[in-house]
């Protein structure tokens, strides 16, 4: 293995590393187990055997979980070992808390027993960003045992280690203290968002502005009533260039396809009894189906994009979050790949992703802004919803954020494929609060001025937390370079711990050599132990 590769993880110098500290390798003061995983007869989960862990998945904050156990385990790893991930991903640490078998996904790294075992997780942990670089493989990345053991580490003296090990979980207590207090914070404005988008679409929020304004305000029914006039007007429009343009077909010789024509959107409608069912909302509102709003709703094109970049972007399933579109998350389409003008979104269209593998980001609904990309095209992962009012879209996009949308949304999402998926009808057939223009106006302006001091208390938290994952880093960082905790000139250097270890290591040695040419039994290896150190890293005498 080329050194390059090492260097990537740690690049070390004795002149560069405190006094008393010592440049070495891990098989030094570790002994490293690589995971090899049993015949899948061997697991169960009645708990007969041994705890058995695969990888990363089971991993925690320190320990790991328990999924499965194995009754006759290949590797085993001991209580106190570090458990590395060795396959994707590279670098992932926990501690095993009591014996157990490790799968080929995991190394088990076992401190002596005169080393804290807390000191070589930490210590992995501070090289973790190094490490999952530095796997190989085509299917999955990798990092051999002969890697391993190749690491090189600045060992600083035990007492030092210990010194180490309690200053780092001191820092993290408080670290994570603070963390719990910014995770709490984003919770609880989850619980206020909620909160206020269901007093929105109850017409709590605007109960004193309909008093204030009762004389003023286009009732609902006269809304609906002109939604559906204009709607039927929209469709004449296009029933009229539709005739105008197969003339003009006719005209040329009818060369090419014939003008499709155009069909009416038959919006649902709720019968008295489902509406008898349904919340209360203010006299001056409406319940309908959502679809009564809309003069067509379709997935976009199937066209496949080109891996070149054109003019005309179209989004990606990905693209849509809700209340939100990424215009930089797009691919491109070739220009005489194009179908249809329909294919093109439009100022106020709501969009809304139709399948993906995680139920949180189906059905995410966002409205096209004033501002978006020039002859973008939305693809059939996507739901492109046309309204006949379009000055409702926003009010419309916060109506599909609602936790009772949302529930009724991820009830009816069907698995396919490894995907969960909704159809059109389950956009389109929901209760929808309708209430008259102005108020649902007023209602997303309320909503656009409340919710952003939110969205902006929300970032604040987010790259709070990145910073703390950043100072817990920085702390590993400083802990193994020397500048954590101060050095003791009194403490036995390390290069005299290595010495000790290497001269137990050798004498086990002889003595397994011995025994095994004067028995015919197997005799099991006593693990290696130091004598326990005084104060100053010296051996106490025996009596």
């Amino acid at each position: 293995m080329g050194s390059w590769r090492l260097n990537m993880v740690i690049n070390l110098r004795q002149e560069n590393i405190p006094r008393g500290w010592q440049v070495c390798t891990l098989p030094e003061f570790t002994k490293i187990v690589m995971g090899q995983s049993p015949s899948s007869s061997t697991y169960n989960y009645d708990q007969v055997g041994l705890p058995f862990y695969q990888g990363k998945t089971e991993f925690g904050k320190i320990y790991p979980s328990v999924n499965k156990y194995c009754s006759s385990p290949n590797k085993i790893a001991q209580k106190g070992a570090t458990l590395l991930s060795v396959r994707a991903p590279v670098g992932p640490t926990n501690l095993a808390l009591n014996e157990c078998c490790i799968g080929r996904g995991l190394a088990a790294i076992h401190p002596l027993d005169i080393i804290d075992s807390k000191f070589i997780l930490f210590l992995f942990r501070c090289i973790e960003p190094n490490l999952s670089g530095c796997g190989t493989g085509s299917t999955f990345k990798a990092i051999t045992k002969i890697f391993v053991e190749e690491l090189q580490f600045a060992l600083p003296p035990l007492n030092e280690q210990h010194r180490i090990v309690a200053k780092i979980e001191e820092l993290f207590s408080e670290l994570d203290k603070g963390i719990e207090s910014l995770k709490t914070a984003r919770e609880q404005l989850k619980l206020y968002r909620q909160s206020l988008l269901k007093h929105a679409f109850e017409g709590k929020l605007t109960e004193q502005w309909r008093k204030d304004n009762a004389d003023k305000l286009e009732t609902a029914d006269e809304l609906l009533a002109r939604i559906q006039q204009e709607r039927e007007i929209r469709f004449q429009q296009q029933l009229d260039e539709w005739q105008q343009a197969a003339e003009r077909w006719e005209v040329a010789g009818k060369e090419g396809k014939k003008p499709s024509k155009p069909r009416k959107y038959k919006p649902t409608s709720f019968d008295g009894n489902t509406i008898d069912k349904l919340d209360d909302i203010p006299n001056s509102w409406l319940w309908i189906s959502f679809s009564e709003l809309l003069y067509s709703i379709r997935g976009g094109t199937t066209v496949p994009p080109v891996d070149i970049v054109t003019k005309y972007p179209i989004l990606r399933s990905s693209s849509i979050r809700t209340g939100c579109i990424d215009f930089d998350d797009v691919r491109y389409l070739a220009h005489e790949k194009i179908k249809s003008k329909s294919d093109f979104v439009e100022k106020n269209d709501l969009l809304f992703s139709r399948l993906n593998g995680t139920i949180d980001f189906v059905g995410n609904c966002a409205v096209v802004g004033p501002v978006f990309p020039e002859n973008l095209i939305y693809p059939d992962r996507l739901y492109c919803a046309k309204l006949v009012a379009k000055s409702l879209a926003t009010y419309c996009e916060y109506f599909f954020s609602t936790s009772k949308v949302r529930k009724q949304i991820e009830e009816h999402a069907k698995s396919t494929a490894g995907h969960k998926r909704i159809s059109i009808p389950d956009i389109t057939d929901l209760p929808f609060q309708l209430p008259p223009l102005d108020e649902a106006t007023e209602i997303s302006k309320i909503l656009d001025e409340k919710l952003s001091v939110v969205d902006q208390i929300e970032k604040a938290i987010a790259e709070n937390l990145l910073k703390a994952q950043a100072l817990r880093q920085s702390i590993l960082k400083k802990a193994f370079s020397g500048q954590l905790v101060p050095q003791d000139p009194n403490d036995e250097p390390a290069s005299e711990l290595l010495k000790r270890i290497a001269a137990e290591k050798a004498q086990q040695s002889k003595l397994v050599k011995s025994k095994t040419r004067h028995t015919v039994a197997t005799i099991p290896l006593e693990p290696l132990s130091l004598k326990k150190q005084g104060k100053n890293g010296h051996k106490n005498n025996e009596c």
